[in-house]
């Protein structure tokens, strides 16, 4: 009887320790499942810049890439009316909780809470100048460009609500000194670990480099672009810069940490016009340049090293007087939109292991949006 008795609580014990495996196992793949459905559904943006009213529109993405209009959500300032002559006019944050517009005509800068459903305005700041253009994030800063007056980047702490307050002794000039007109700048980005600033000048053939020291930006270091009039940057994992030259249709790579400005590869030419626009693709090994005056997306492979080789340079066709402009990634890497001034409308590639592109489509979007992000 005693040996029935303890072989049943064995017997209990063994289905007990099942059960809880079976269970444990059941959770580990339903999380296993939302990653993968969080990783395979995401959403595109852009702005109207609206004079009357700017607003961020929502794409949602789809498994397969395509994109279809969810909603407009008013950022509680004004746009331009106008081209913004830059890239990264509205960005997401690294974990994607965060999305971050300009507000052109009324030097504002706009902060959204991202939900499943759309955005949710969360808070709107002076920008801490004249027409505001471009932004960049590093964990829980945001520096905004500023391309009027005499031109300036500001910087701004990230709540963790989401809302932005202003960093002392982050405001400095761009290579001008604060004085006189800006000299065009195009874009501001952090490079890869948040250690500097960069900032290229397209009237100045300038690319300025701020040292960051916990989080505030250092008075500028303006360095000689290796091309003619850059505009459009993006950094890689290893604080290499890839740079598009607009005037001298090439790309020019760059190492850049903290005071360090070391040329990597030198305007490296695509036989294209207007070479303004750049994106990394997720594995770092491509880097993407849009051609506006030639209707086409240029491919480069991106060494180690941060050295370019021209891989192919009309990649990707988005045909004449399109005027292809900003490009974003999706998180998943598996897709990159490029939007397309010239026809307004949104176009879809899908990357391929050799950096190929394929042209799945497009989706019209209002005349005169401005600036992309993905997800």
């Amino acid at each position: 009887m005693m040996k029935s008795l303890r072989f049943s609580n064995h017997m209990a014990a063994r289905l007990f320790l099942a059960a809880v495996f079976l269970l444990t196992l059941s959770a580990g793949l339903a999380g296993s499942a939302a990653a993968a459905s969080e990783e395979a559904f995401g959403a595109v943006y852009t702005l109207t810049n609206a004079a009357s009213g700017n607003e961020v529109l929502v794409y949602k993405r789809s498994s397969d890439g395509s994109i279809a209009y969810q909603g407009a959500y008013a950022t509680g300032g004004l746009g331009s009316g106008a081209g913004l002559g830059s890239q990264t006019a509205v960005i997401l944050s690294k974990n994607n909780h965060w999305l971050f517009a300009v507000n052109a005509g009324s030097n504002q800068v706009s902060a959204f809470a991202v939900n499943a459903d759309g955005l949710e305005l969360v808070d709107v700041v002076d920008s801490g100048g004249i027409l505001p253009v471009s932004l960049t994030t590093y964990k829980d800063r945001l520096y905004v460009l500023n391309a009027g007056g005499s031109g300036n980047i500001s910087g701004f702490a990230i709540g963790q609500d989401g809302s932005l307050s202003p960093l002392a002794g982050s405001t400095q000039p761009v290579s001008n000194g604060g004085v006189g007109a800006a000299p065009g700048p195009a874009q501001v980005a952090f490079n890869s670990d948040g250690s500097a600033l960069v900032v290229t000048e397209k009237t100045t053939n300038l690319i300025d480099t701020y040292e960051v020291v916990d989080g505030v930006a250092g008075a500028p270091v303006t360095h000689a672009s290796e091309g003619s009039t850059p505009f459009g940057f993006a950094f890689d994992r290893q604080n290499h810069a890839i740079v598009s030259e607009a005037a001298s249709g090439s790309v020019s790579s760059y190492e850049i940490a903290g005071g360090e400005f070391e040329v990597i590869s030198s305007a490296i030419p695509n036989g294209q016009a207007a070479a303004c626009w750049i994106a990394i693709s997720n594995n770092g090994n491509f880097a993407y340049t849009t051609n506006a005056g030639s209707g086409s997306i240029s491919s480069y492979r991106i060494g180690a090293d941060g050295s370019l080789t021209l891989l192919d340079a009309t990649a990707g066709l988005t045909g004449a007087g399109s005027s292809p402009l900003d490009m974003a990634f999706s998180n998943n890497g598996a897709f990159v939109y490029t939007l397309a001034s010239g026809v307004h409308n949104i176009m879809v590639f899908q990357i391929g292991a050799d950096g190929s592109l394929s042209n799945l489509g497009t989706v019209d979007v209002p005349v005169g949006v401005a600036g992309l992000a993905a997800r």
